[in-house]
């Protein structure tokens, strides 16, 4: 994917929910969003989308203390990346109706922007410890791209969510796609999840070549260790449970090491989320 300021645009896209544990993809965006001063270019028609009872508007007021009204939905942004290249970023929710509606609108938009490669990121709940490096794992649905750029195809099978529809589609309809997923601890899984975020922009930052200042989001995550570990250390279950965790995570049966790895995480989450 290189780092030429010519290059087509780039979507970058990542939603709330299901394929966000720890809120840890949905924050890369907000800081994406934050460092390239993007613009907000247009939102997908909320009514369209989403179930209001599921997914509520919020009442807030803004910083002139103004009461308004924020409806939930996708909305998309433009940047230029420090190489010049462009960028379309993409922060929303997963949809609760016409996902293929929703998907071919958003690829109907990034083909009349010109994009080529789409980068998706989610975020999933592990048996991982919070104290090592957080598995992550690249993949794309298209041959070219995995050929291009050395990543495999998922082995994941089973429920999809729309990250997993979005690659698919994408790459069914002439786009390179690549989703990138990263484990989060399950014990800890309320966000925010700054270090899930810190593996994800590595990894985003990476394929991309271009340079983004880490520095406060990897300051968060470090503090963010540090409470755990102390939360965990006044519970001697939990601190068990770690140590447990950190020996597995330590031999050679790493989590990050197959694609079949990252789906038995996968679908541990399911079943954990259908016991909630």
């Amino acid at each position: 994917m290189g780092h030429d300021a010519n290059q087509p645009p780039v979507m970058i896209a990542a939603f709330e929910g299901w394929n966000d544990a720890g809120n840890a993809a949905t924050a890369v965006i907000d800081l994406l969003i934050d460092v390239w001063e993007a613009d907000e270019l247009d939102a997908l028609d909320a009514q369209d989308y989403y179930d209001f009872q599921v997914n509520r508007p919020v009442m807030e007021r803004d910083e002139e203390g103004v009461r308004r009204l924020l409806w939930p939905g996708t909305v998309l942004w433009s940047a230029t990346m420090p190489s010049g290249r462009q960028a379309l970023l993409v922060r929303g929710l997963e949809p609760s109706f016409r996902w293929r509606d929703f998907v071919h609108e958003l690829l109907e938009t990034a083909r009349a922007a010109g994009v080529r490669e789409i980068l998706l990121l989610g975020a999933l709940l592990a048996d991982v410890p919070h104290t090592r490096a957080l598995p992550a794992l690249a993949t794309s649905s298209s041959e070219r791209v995995r050929r291009t750029l050395a990543l495999r195809e998922s082995d994941y099978e089973g429920p999809a969510g729309i990250v997993g529809v979005l690659d698919t589609m994408a790459g069914e309809g002439g786009f390179e796609p690549v989703s990138v997923w990263v484990s989060v601890p399950h014990y800890i899984a309320d966000p925010p999840s700054p270090k899930a975020s810190l593996t994800l922009l590595r990894e985003l930052t990476g394929l991309l070549d271009e340079e983004v200042d880490i520095a406060e989001l990897a300051e968060e995550a470090e503090s963010w260790e540090a409470g755990v570990s102390e939360l965990a250390e006044e519970n001697p279950d939990v601190a068990g449970y770690v140590a447990q965790l950190e020996k597995t995570r330590d031999t050679a049966e790493s989590p990050e090491a197959t694609g079949e790895a990252l789906a038995r995480e996968f679908e541990r989450y399911l079943r954990r989320r259908g016991r909630s």
